[in-house]
């Protein structure tokens, strides 16, 4: 096979294992074909030694916002399509070039953007997309403020809005069969207030329990499920309770409802990173002045929801949230986590635990035969020092799409 590479001599790291694992690795016709233990016969392959440098899967993030140019949301709904279009184009080229090889849109990414990818008019991470998130009118993606009288359906056609506004079971119910009909993988519903819009507090409580059940349901129905983007304990278990499978954020989650989301088998997302980011940059980045003043409400209580979320034997996917110029910072997650939890806990967010939530395990998160051959190789070992990961790829010497070398610096 002329498009064959072989790796040989690596080790191995994907979450399955404690630690890495040393081996030979073949690529072909864009799978990986073949891992073991032994040398692996492929006279046709480009052979590369690795000389036990790690060789990972593509990583996953969870939680971006691709289409999210700006900081603030309002304005970045107003941009022409086409520019919101260039600016993703952008923003997913660099996700790719930190390693991410996967990442699921959390709201406001259309089928038309994936395809324009798929065809290979750019060059960016695969896409798992929610199309656009679902709020309640005065809810996380009313963008419109106080004094702001637009029809609540102005946003749902415009590429830049990260999400759209249904009110009510009926509406809720066609809006969840609209997204999936065009191109959505699963449902995303905003059940807490959040940072970036402007009329909702963080306790603000999202829909219904009737609308929440009927967002479930529609999207069951369709053989996926429905992520919440979340804050406070009581949100959170009603979300579980209703049947919502993927946990946003979960920054004030408390013991006894992070052990029923495990026992209910959901899956939790925190962004840590997006609001040090917010702190750090965010007003200067044109963050509004309503949003800036409620960022430590959920920043201050991160780091501890972690914990709590692992006490409770909470599966945690990696994600990240970050908008605008802020994208930059999407690996230095990696770091913070790290100051909570063992770094193979770590890796596994962002490799087999993500797979899990994007209902993909096999296919991408592991070195496995028969997986897409997204892999990344690293100079150095992350499981001593997370901030490999970090510096915008400048310790990954290759990164491989498909079978297909985006960076590759080494040596045949």
């Amino acid at each position: 096979m002329t498009d064959a590479v072989l790796f040989e001599n690596a080790a191995i790291l994907d979450g399955t294992a404690e630690g890495a694992v040393p081996g030979h690795v073949l690529v072909e016709s864009g799978t990986i074909k073949d891992v073991s233990d032994k040398p692996i016969a492929a006279a046709a392959a480009r052979r590369i030694d690795l000389k036990g440098r790690t060789l990972m899967p593509g990583l996953i993030d969870a939680h971006v916002h691709v289409v999210a140019g700006v900081v603030n949301l309002g304005l970045n709904a107003m941009l022409p399509d086409a520019v919101v279009a260039f600016r993703a184009a952008k923003i997913m080229h660099g996700m790719l070039m930190r390693g991410f090889t996967t990442v699921r849109d959390l709201g406001g990414c259309t089928h038309g953007l994936r395809m324009a990818r798929d065809e290979g008019h750019f060059d960016g991470p695969r896409l798992n997309i929610s199309g656009k998130a679902l709020s309640q009118t005065g809810g996380h993606c009313d963008f419109r403020g106080r004094h702001d009288t637009r029809d609540t359906a102005f946003f749902a056609a415009r590429l830049g809005s990260l999400g759209r506004l249904v009110d009510g079971v009926a509406d809720v119910r066609r809006a969840c069969r609209e997204e999936i009909k065009a191109g959505a993988d699963y449902i995303k519903i905003m059940a807490n207030g959040g940072v970036a819009s402007p009329t909702d507090p963080i306790a603000f409580v999202g829909f219904s329990r009737e609308e929440v059940l009927a967002a479930v349901e529609e999207a069951e129905n369709a053989g996926t499920y429905v992520a919440a983007h979340l804050y406070t304990d009581s949100a959170i278990h009603r979300a579980v309770d209703c049947g919502v499978r993927s946990l946003e954020h979960c920054n004030l989650i408390q013991a006894d409802t992070a052990r029923f989301a495990a026992k209910s088998g959901a899956i939790a997302c925190p962004t840590l990173v997006t609001y040090q980011a917010l702190k750090d940059e965010g007003a200067t980045l044109g963050l509004p002045a309503e949003s800036v003043a409620k960022i430590d409400d959920v920043r201050l209580a991160g780091l501890r929801s972690i914990e709590i979320m692992r006490e409770a034997g909470l599966t945690m996917a990696f994600g990240t949230d970050l908008l605008g110029d802020m994208h930059r910072h999407q690996s230095e997650e990696f770091v913070i986590r790290g100051e909570i939890l063992p770094a193979i806990e770590v890796i596994r967010s962002a490799t087999i635990n993500a797979a899990k939530l994007l209902m993909s395990e096999g296919r991408i998160g592991c070195v496995a035969p028969g997986a897409h051959a997204d892999l990344i190789v690293v100079e150095g070992d992350p499981l001593k020092d997370l901030s490999l990961l970090t510096r915008q790829g400048q310790h990954l010497s290759a990164i491989m799409l498909g079978g297909r070398f985006v960076k590759d610096q080494l040596a045949a």
